[in-house]
This record gives C-alpha cells, structure tokens and sequence, in this order.
C-alpha cells in the first residue's frame, strides 16, 4: 500500500527531456559520439543528514524527482523534511537495509538510487541488488566497489597496474600469532586495518610488540560491530606520513579524469577534520604522478562515478603509496568543486545517464590552476578536551557565518534540532576558497568566528587553534599533526577581563529584561542577591570558566563587583584588589546581542544564558558569551556562605560516569579487583565508535559494576563504583 499519493511519473519540463531542445551536458570541444543515454527523472536518496540536502539540491536543480528516507529519531531532521515525497524506515539500523530500501523505490517509482556516502555507498552486494532489480545505483559497478572494498585484492590490483603499494601482510592467515610474526617482519610500528574497513574504524597503530595481541582484539572487536567483519591487513606505518587523495571521475565511454588531490593529514581518531586542495608544498612532478596513477588505479577495476584514491606520502623521502579507494562521493568533495567549479553531484548523474565527461583532463587542469586554493573544516558535536568524545543535546543556538561564492556551508541541522547519539556527530562542513592558500586560511578563520553554538560541546574552537598554528600554517602537516602539537592545540587559556565583566553585566541586563525566568534571576534572588521583586544597586557576581573534564582540577572563579551608577552605566572592578572603572552598554534581549564600552575598548558579545532542566539540576545559569570570534562558557556560581546548603552528599571521586551516551561493548574490570590510575574499566560504543574509560583513582578497589556488557547507559551514568583501600589517592591527569 502507498503511503503517499503522487504521479506515477515525474513532473519535468517538456524542454528539458527533448532531445532537440535540451542544452547538453557535455562540453562540444569533446567532439563526443553520439551516447546513449537514459535522462533520470526521480531519484530516491538513500542517505540522511547534510549529504541528502545536498544530493536533493542538486537534483532539484536539474528537475529530477527526489524521495527522501528517514528513521524514527531522524523524522523532525531537515532531510526529511526538505523533500514531499519522504519515507519512514523506522528503527535506527534501517539506513542498512538495502532490500527493503530497493523495494521502495520501486514501489515509489524512482528510477535510481543516490547512496550519498557511508552506509550502502561503498557495498557491493546492494549495487549489485540495484542492477538485477532493474533501479540505477548512482555509483560505480558493483565489480569496482568489490574489487576497491577488499583492500587486500585492492593491493594486488594496484600493484599489477604500476601503482606503488606500501609494505604490508594482506593475507588470509588470521590466526593472532601469525599476524604478530608479519609484524616483527615488516618492522615496528605497523598499522592494523580492517580488511571491510573505512572512515577509520578497525584501525590501531602498534608501536611495540607487547601492545599488539591487545589493540588486534580491539581493531578485530571495532571492525565486527562496524563492518561485521574482523579480518585485518598488517601494514608498515610510516613516521610522519600524509594523508594525500585524488579526485576521480570515469564515465562507460572510457575516459577518466583526475580532479585535483586534496590534502587529508589533519586528522583525529584516524578521521579527517580538515581538507584542503591543492596540497602544500607539493612539487608539481609529484601532484601529477599522483594524478597519473590515480587514473591508473580507477582504469585498473573498469571504474565509473566519482571515486577517490588515496595515497600514504612520506614526508621524509617524497615516496607515496597507494593505500585504498573510496568508491564513492567524499564527506569532503566540496573542497573539489570549490577549487574546479564543478557540482560532482551533477557529474555522477551525467554518468549514471550514460553521457560522456563534460571536460578534457587539460580544462579541469586549466581550472584548478585558475581558482586558487579552498579548505574545508568538519564541524562536529564532540569535545576535543576529552579525546574528542562525541557530545549530544539540541541546538538551542546556531548562528552561522555569512555565505557567498567563496564560503559555503553544507549543513545537515539547524537551531532547534537534536544531534542524537545514533549517527554521526557532524554537525556541518565549512567550505572556503581564494586565490592563495594564506588567503583561504585567513578566510577560515574569519568564517569559523562567525558560528556560534550553544547545545552539544563542539569542535570549533580546537578548528581555530589548529588554522591559527605556526606548522600548519607554513604546510606543515602530517597525519601525527594533533599529537605532534598537543600542548599549543589543546592548552588553557586565560579569559579576558572583559569577557567576565561582560558575562555579569549581561546577567543584570538580561534580568532587567525580564528575559531570564527562573534560571538566572530566580537564582540571583534565591542566592542572597536581592529580594524577590526589587533590584539592588550593587552585586557580586562569581563566575567560572566551565571545564568539560572532569579530571581537570576546578577553575578558579572571578568575582565581578557591579554598582549601577546611571540606566546603562556601571562601576566594575574584579576581584578584591581590582580598580575600579566604569562602562557603558546596551543589550537586546531579541537578539542577544550586549554592547559596552570600556575605558580603553569595545566590546561586542551575543549572550546566551541556559538553566537547570529538571529539579534535581544544580541551581546554576550557564552563560555562553560569542565575543570577538571567541567563546566562553560561564557558570554563575552561588556565594560561598551558601555552598553547604547546595552540595551534595554523593561523592562522586567513588564512581566512574559515562562520558556520553553509549552501550557497553566490555567490562575489563570485576569485583574486588584493586585497579591502578589510567586502568581500562569499562569499554563503550558510541556514535559508532569504541572508546575506553578508564579509572581516575590510583589504589582503589572495585566494589560494584553497575552496567553489564550490552547495556545502555546514558551520558553521566555511574558505570563503576569503588570503595577505598590503603592508600587510594585522587589526582593526576587522564
């Protein structure tokens, strides 16, 4: 039975399906055969989240039809909404199941289905479903993406059609100890990978044979749950590699075209956060040997579509290794089409229609020489002070920076929407472009200034830090970036003094607003600021920097002294032996914005205040103040003569929480066992990624396991309890 009514055929415009009267999409200087080709008029989207916004733009461009899936906690999603035509799959794993996801579009009348990336894009089995069912998958034949999937037949392929290979065990003997053998022989560190694997997952770099029968059952246990399937590759991991990938395109007529390489090597978790194309300080006979082989790799499986070959490159010697191929659109395929302005997307439906390529490998050459430079920055809900764990929550402020023709953002949510804990964590990509790379990465950094975030924990300012870096500047990069630069990407930094002054005056003036409610002005009142109803003329505020980990130690507050001396004037001074001076502002509640002027400066900040949610909260209101492009989190804190009134009696230092939402993958730790600081505890899964938690304490004995492997635990959850024995000590670092 139909669950929505509609034409059983597309509403296109009769010019745009004659062949007489339709522009074609191939450029004339190609001097093409005549092809044949099948125009597509209605596409199902099998995919969610920013990529299927995309996929639909451009298919609404060119008049073809677009049906849109989604599953329960994704039915409010912009994807699912952006298109009439939207199906429910239901429960959360339903994105993966490519039968019924066939059988719908044919019931619904779609003539193809567009992948987009991850989930079905790269799986052989459901291209090749597509074909026998008579609907186009908008991807390469499925012989490619099986041929491409299984990266050690890749290798063999590779190494047959002269692309240089890097040193490795790509075997079918899986037994642990063999593999460890490989190991000794190839020489220490290797890299362990998922034969099935991708986007990082079933991935561990070994350092040291005593690490290694370890981190293969924790690769082996990552690959399963990702990719149900565990068998792993052995590799040579070179010291200070780059991540480097070409663009490819291939059509059924034969041609294949490079577009461009992309530098991929900043890096967490084996998994790209910035992008950038054309790669630095790459010597033009390299960047064409990569594009050469590149073409050579996607000729090698008959491939057709978008792809990317990727390339290990070493830094020390200039040597550069095929390492997989993404048989499929890219997370990061804006970058390309911002450096040759072309729509990739538009491309794999001129293949998948049977056309020839529009352009000759010397134009797309020609075009990148001629546009300059462009990056790329993944935002995402996850907090890089704790190893960058993934966050949750809605969207209760988004402000974005301004596009144009060189800033574009390609984002899958918007204020309001909730970031779940059942996908991907990426929030949006921040694309931009200019004539020269210190012009792009000024851009960037003007751009990243301009969003603004209050909900889940993001990325953004670590994204600052890393475009702001000296190294990464000069082009310095490598895949060990993030590790190399720990101290100058990840070190506190003091607050401005006028960032606190701002957060107090904003709470007054929000007050005065009367746009508080009982979160902020109640809890002034409740804490001893003023009686109910009345306003005094002067206030202490203790504010605090709010430290996402919880091992970090405690900041210090800032306590803010506030007289009103005139409607918008007031008397500051900070802290017990500040000197006293005095501001001007303005605030406006409906857009947040708080202006004041200082003796020396001014100062512009959005303000957004958020309050306890439930009854058993703590009384206190968090301030975000988006200043200058920076961003500060506040926390209103009582006076201290209050304190004891407002602890609590748990003590927390005797229970390990969990770091975010998340299911238990293993407990490593049982009853009465006396753990050490650092010590695996529990191992969770969130957000499709394996993560350890580990124990604070040095010293003290387990005294009761509360989540049991498969169980679900939400964020804050008490995991594991303790109990003290002699000599259990607090402190450290993670």
């Amino acid at each position: 039975m139909r669950s929505l009514a509609r034409p059983r055929r597309p509403l296109r415009p009769a010019t745009l399906t004659s062949t007489h009267t339709r522009t074609p999409r191939w450029n004339s200087t190609t001097n093409p055969t005549t092809p044949t080709h099948t125009p597509l008029h209605s596409i199902l989207i099998a995919n969610r989240g920013e990529i299927a916004l995309r996929v639909a733009r451009t298919a609404s461009a060119q008049g073809i039809r677009t049906t849109t899936l989604y599953t329960d906690p994704d039915s409010r999603s912009q994807h699912a909404l952006s298109s009439p035509f939207a199906l429910n799959l239901g429960s959360t794993d339903q994105y993966l199941n490519g039968a019924r996801i066939i059988s719908l579009a044919q019931e619904h009348d779609c003539e193809a289905i567009h992948p987009g990336y991850g989930f079905l894009s790269e799986n052989a089995g459901f291209a090749r479903s597509c074909e026998e069912a008579g609907v186009k998958f908008i991807g390469p034949p499925w012989r490619a993406i099986e041929a491409m999937g299984d990266k050690a037949r890749s290798k063999e392929i590779m190494s047959k059609a002269g692309v240089p290979c890097i040193p490795g065990y790509h075997g079918g003997n899986q037994d642990p100890a063999y593999l460890a053998q490989q190991a000794e022989e190839i020489g220490y560190p290797v890299l362990l990978k998922a034969v099935k694997g991708g986007g990082g997952k079933g991935m561990r770099i070994v350092h040291h044979p005593s690490e290694f029968t370890q981190q293969l059952a924790s690769a082996k246990s990552e690959a399963r749950s990702s990719f149900a399937d565990d068998v792993m590759l052995v590799e040579k991991y070179i010291l200070t590699p780059r991540h480097i990938e070409v663009q490819v395109f291939a059509d059924a007529h034969g041609n294949c075209l490079a577009l461009g390489e992309r530098d991929c090597s900043i890096q967490r978790r084996h998994q790209k956060i910035l992008e950038e194309s054309p790669a630095p300080n790459l010597a033009e006979a390299i960047r064409q040997d990569l594009w050469e082989k590149a073409r050579q790799a996607a000729l090698a499986v008959g491939y057709q579509g978008a792809g990317t070959v990727e390339f290990i490159f070493d830094n020390e010697t200039g040597d550069f290794f095929f390492m997989e191929m993404n048989t499929r659109l890219q997370v990061e395929h804006p970058v390309t089409e911002m450096v040759t302005g072309l729509d990739l997307v538009a491309w794999q439906f001129l293949v998948a229609e049977g056309r020839p390529l529009p352009l000759t490998q010397s134009e797309v050459t020609a075009r990148i020489a001629a546009r300059g430079h462009a990056i790329e920055a993944r935002i995402y809900a996850e907090d890089p002070s704790r190893d960058f764990a993934p966050s949750t929550g809605t969207l209760s402020h988004l402000r974005t920076p301004p596009v144009s023709e060189t800033v574009r953002i390609d984002a899958g949510f918007v204020q309001g929407d909730e970031v779940s804990a059942f996908y991907d964590p990426m929030i949006a990509k921040l694309i931009v472009s200019a004539p020269s790379r210190e012009q792009a990465l000024s851009k960037m950094g003007r751009a990243l200034e301009g969003y603004e975030v209050v909900g889940p924990v993001t990325n953004i300012e670590f994204l600052k830090r890393v475009c702001a870096s000296p190294a990464f500047g000069r082009g310095e990069v490598e895949t060990g970036y993030i590790s190399r630069y720990k101290e100058e990407l990840f070190g506190r930094k003091e607050l401005e003094e006028g960032v606190w002054v701002q957060g107090a005056i904003g709470l007054w003036e929000a007050e005065l607003s009367g746009r508080t409610g009982e979160g902020s002005g109640g809890m002034v009142s409740r804490l001893g600021f003023g009686g109910e109803g009345s306003i005094p003329q002067a206030r202490e505020f203790r504010l605090a920097e709010v430290i996402s980990d919880p091992l970090e130690p405690a900041p210090t507050p800032k306590v803010i002294k506030l007289s009103k001396s005139g409607p918008h004037t007031y008397n500051v001074s900070v802290g017990d032996h500040g000197e006293p001076y005095t501001v001007t502002t303005s605030y406006d509640p409906t857009t947040h914005s708080l202006r004041t002027f200082f003796p020396t400066t001014r100062l512009d900040s959005t303000l957004i205040l958020t309050h306890p949610t439930t009854p058993s909260s703590p009384p206190t209101t968090s301030l975000h103040l988006f200043t200058h492009g920076s961003h500060a989190h506040l926390s209103l804190l009582p006076p201290p003569w209050v304190s004891k009134t407002l602890s609590t009696t748990q003590d927390s230092s005797n229970t390990v929480l969990a770091p975010m939402p998340c299911k238990i993958l293993r407990v490593e730790c049982g009853v009465g066992d006396v753990v050490k600081k650092g010590q695996v505890l529990v191992v969770v899964e969130s957000m499709k990624m394996e993560m350890s938690v580990r124990s604070p304490r040095e010293g003290v004995r387990v005294k009761r396991v509360v989540r049991g492997l498969g169980e679900v635990c939400g964020v804050g959850g008490v995991l594991v309890e303790f109990e003290e024995v002699d000599g259990g000590t607090m402190g450290g670092e993670k």
